[in-house]
């Protein structure tokens, strides 16, 4: 009942289709129950007139049923497409909600869940969730018009008999209620089980190129038939369960034409009943026993709608590890100096990142990070654009701290050109003007010259109109990456990061590169973390992290000087001093 609270609120929008669509179920109903009782009447009164009288009034008998199964067409008509539309639009609006829940999430929530499992809830969950929103009110609603519409009329006919057949009818409700807990179970694990299988796929399939180059197929289809014959092992235990409920429900169904033939017998035998009255009320039987099989039916799509439902009220109601506050404020025009005081951070039930680092840089100087592995360098960066929050102290921005101004705002002055580059899957145009939609044809050509990629791009068979594959496929990282550079150039931040943009890249290839990044970071406030230190040789201040913070900082000639940590990995990359 909780779930269902939280669902209703989405018909709101769509009030008024909505009841209009009850208003369209309510007379199928009332048209499926006044045809045996409009043939009871006609029974008892014209059928026993003269032939002529019966001829002369059968015409209009036949023009009235007529309009009455036109206007049944027509309502119809609409709980079949707009009923359906109704669905669908909700489904739509609520893909919509969980998408922007989806973007409004830091990155600590796509640490720990899989791509595969969300992309599951915003497709077969939704499905489902979209098929409860329309058939549910309305499958509801016609099977209660209809139980008790012909309960009345069957109580008309014989009251004995009909406390009889709802005896059994009683019965049978209790049986689904106790079944229907148990179907609920194993649809909730259907719904696991499939986001298992989506998880699976989406792993190997991304990572296909790595799966052939080492051979892995067979491992890929371990752990694929593993995530399959799980899901199977669930729709099995499903199965079972309905095929008990269906199967319970065919027997209780039986047991009422049972009980209306044997009982009907008994009273005819009485003279409590005719054998015309027993004709009329068999009629009435399945009508009555029609809405029950579809609630019956209903109860499967319910418990598949509810277990959805349930995954994406999961979602909707997480709270983002990171919002904007009420009273923040927006960055107007930005210069660049930063400053990180006490800064320190941890990931969840993890040891801490970053301890105490207090850093401060000018306005257009540039800085470089390095040190091991692990020893906080990405994660010092991640801060600034807050993709992470810092766990004490703070981030600011020429003086104003970070949390006190929108994401959006923050991130439009902070450009970043990132190792693995990521490409969509649309033109060079497109991918290049990613951080500029509006930008125009001369403002995109000017920032592929910048990147020295004009000459590429016009030698490219559509030029800029070429698709560049999923994730830039058809592309060197090279080309990438100057894509990477030229969609910041477009962009044309204050504050610049570059995380390891040239590391895995060919020599020559990170020769041309770091000329473009050269030319991005002039009169810019720019962050570099770095493994070769070739190409940092020039910054304003290098900074040596680790996992205990700050080892040492100065420019690279004062750090060779020092004969510390630093001068060790030069030593180590360049064999001299």
């Amino acid at each position: 009942m909780n779930l269902i609270r939280k669902f209703i609120p989405y018909y709101k929008p769509y009030i008024g289709v909505f009841l209009f669509d009850l208003l369209c179920a309510s007379i199928l109903s009332v048209i499926d129950l006044t045809f045996p009782q409009f043939l009871r009447i006609l029974r008892a009164t014209l059928f026993l007139e003269e032939p002529e009288i019966i001829m002369q009034r059968l015409g209009i008998i036949a023009v009235l049923l007529i309009a009455m199964y036109v206007v049944r067409s027509l309502c119809r008509w609409y709980v079949t497409y707009q009923g359906h539309m109704m669905g669908a639009r909700m489904e739509s609006g609520m893909r919509r909600e969980l998408f922007d829940k989806f973007e409004a999430f830091s990155f600590s929530y796509y640490d720990t869940h899989n791509t595969g499992e969300m992309m599951s809830k915003l497709v077969s969950d939704l499905f489902d969730i979209s098929e409860l929103a329309h058939h549910g009110p309305e499958n509801i609603f016609i099977s209660v018009v209809k139980i008790v519409g012909s309960f009345i009329l069957l109580m008309r006919i014989n009251v004995p008999m009909t406390i009889c057949l709802v005896a059994v009818v009683f019965c049978m409700a209790i049986f689904a209620i106790f079944q229907n807990r148990k179907m609920r179970t194993t649809f909730r694990d259907n719904r696991k089980k499939i986001a298992g299988i989506n998880s699976s796929l989406q792993d190997t399939l991304g990572g296909i190129r790595v799966v052939k180059s080492f051979t892995g197929e067979d491992i890929e289809k371990e752990k694929f038939d593993k995530s399959n014959l799980e899901f199977l092992d669930s729709k099995n235990a499903n199965y079972r369960q309905m095929a008990i409920f269906n199967s319970g429900n065919n027997f209780f169904e039986g047991m009422m034409f049972i009980t209306v033939l044997v009982a009907g017998g008994f009273f005819i035998a009485k003279g409590q009943m005719t054998g015309e009255d027993l004709a009329i009320y068999a009629l009435y039987i399945n009508i009555f026993i029609n809405p029950v099989n579809v609630l019956v039916e209903f109860t499967e799509q319910l418990q598949k709608g509810l277990a959805g439902f349930e995954r994406f009220v999961e979602v909707i109601e997480t709270v983002p590890s990171i919002v904007d506050r009420e009273d923040a404020g927006e960055f107007s025009e930005v210069k660049g100096v930063i400053d990180y005081e006490n800064v320190s951070f941890s990931y969840e039930n993890d040891e801490a990142v970053l301890s105490d680092i207090n850093l401060h840089v000018e306005a257009g100087k540039s800085v470089a990070i390095v040190g091991p592995s692990g020893g906080g360098k990405t994660t010092l960066c991640s801060l600034l654009p807050r993709f992470y929050d810092v766990t004490s102290g703070s981030v600011k921005i020429d003086g104003r701290d970070i949390r006190d101004v929108t994401q959006k705002s923050l991130r439009s002055f902070i450009g970043i050109v990132q190792q693995d580059v990521y490409l969509f899957n649309g033109t060079v145009k497109e991918n290049i003007a990613y951080g500029k939609p509006q930008a125009t044809m001369e403002e995109i050509v000017e920032a592929a010259k910048k990147a020295d990629l004009l000459e590429f791009i016009e030698s490219l068979p559509n030029g800029f109109e070429t698709q560049v594959g999923e994730r830039g496929a058809r592309l060197s990282g090279g080309q990438k990456q100057r894509i990477a550079i030229a969609r910041v150039f477009l962009k044309n931040p204050p504050i610049l990061i570059l995380d390891e943009a040239t590391s895995a890249l060919d020599n020559e290839s990170e020769r041309y590169i770091q000329e473009s990044l050269d030319k991005l970071s002039v009169g810019r406030t720019t962050i570099t973390i770095a493994h070769r230190l070739s190409t940092i040789l020039g910054a304003d201040e290098i900074i040596v992290l680790d996992g205990d913070g700050i080892r040492e900082r100065g420019t690279h000639k004062e750090l060779v000087k020092q004969g510390g940590l630093y001068e060790k990995y030069y030593r180590m990359q360049l064999g001299r001093v």
